[in-house]
């Protein structure tokens, strides 16, 4: 590659397009037409020497060359966007569209009040949620899927912490609560003056799995137990894992922040889970690239105003048996 002779504007397109992985979506992105983004692939590919995309079954795949070369390119276009770019935001009358990348539970809990607070600034400021499919979220983060993802993420909270802070990620605490165990106000088990671990492993169950993992928190922890349960329904949408509940005999495990805001905690009853899971941190992770990013730090800091929102409800107020 010359580099002399290389149009940098060539390297914006090849961002998009590894960020959409589809040059039609790139190109409404860029605001360019689909046969320009094609041919600036095009011009990439030549003064490369090397093949970056191939046909994928929704868009386009990148290629190793293209993978490798990213990172670098990403650098890159950060560092010139740091010099040329305004580093003033004003969020009453900037235009900026952030995408985040959550559960529905985490999303039906913060997106309204956070939608509140845009309304009562009048900002022009949108934001676009973005369904997420793994407890990892930093590839996301890395190819810019996403500015932030926001969730319940063990496995990375341990790394970063072994990396000592030094990681590229950044993931800060929003808030904590627990999972409870919910079924229909009209089930067999809601006479009962406890739920038992029988009465748990007896009963049929949904699942809620985003993530696609083949076993989930209360499966490793009925495992360590010697005990199983029967998973009669495997979903990864909360608010349908809620209708579900609601009107069958099924028991399921959500957040207990989640239950008042799916839409049917009348027809729902709480009881505490009769097994130990981990306490569910719920934090913002984010890439370290934007750090000194104004509107990027400003919606960080809007997302995090609506902690006090939500939280764990204590145990006192779990339900007791029915009478």
């Amino acid at each position: 590659m010359n580099f002399r002779t290389l149009d940098l504007n060539l390297l914006r397109v090849f961002d998009l397009v590894m960020v959409e992985r589809n040059v039609t979506r790139a190109a409404e992105r860029l605001a360019m037409t689909q046969p320009a983004v094609s041919n600036a692939l095009r011009r990439l590919r030549d003064a490369t020497g090397d093949e970056l995309f191939v046909p994928g079954p929704a868009g386009v795949l990148p290629t190793e060359q293209a993978t490798a070369l990213w990172p670098a390119v990403q650098e890159a276009l950060s560092r010139l966007r740091e010099v040329f770019d305004p580093q003033e935001f004003d969020p009453t009358r900037d235009e900026r569209t952030f995408t985040l990348a959550m559960a529905d539970a985490t999303a039906t809990v913060l997106v309204p009040p956070l939608i509140e607070q845009l309304d009562d600034e009048q900002s022009p400021v949108n934001f676009r949620i973005e369904a997420l499919t793994t407890r990892d979220p930093r590839p996301l983060l890395e190819r810019g899927a996403a500015d932030a993802a926001l969730g319940f993420f063990p496995d990375v909270a341990r790394a970063l912490a072994a990396s000592g802070g030094q990681g590229e990620a950044v993931l800060e605490p929003m808030y904590e609560c627990k999972y409870v165990c919910v079924m229909r106000r009209g089930h067999p088990l809601a006479q009962r003056p406890e739920l038992t671990l029988d009465d748990y492993c007896d009963s049929s169950h949904v699942r809620v799995s985003f993530a696609g993992r083949a076993h989930g928190f209360v499966d490793e922890a009925l495992s360590r137990l010697g005990r199983s349960r029967r998973v009669q329904l495997l979903i990864n949408h909360f608010s349908t894992a809620a209708q579900v509940v609601s009107r069958s005999d099924l028991l399921s495990v959500f957040p207990r922040s989640y239950v008042p805001a799916s839409g049917v905690s009348d027809a729902l009853l709480v009881r505490a889970l009769p097994l130990q899971l981990p306490r569910i941190e719920i934090g913002l992770l984010w890439h370290r690239r934007h750090e000194r990013d104004p509107a990027h730090r400003w919606m960080r800091e809007r997302v995090a105003r609506v902690r006090p929102t939500v939280g764990a409800t204590p145990d006192a107020m779990l339900e007791p048996a029915s009478t």
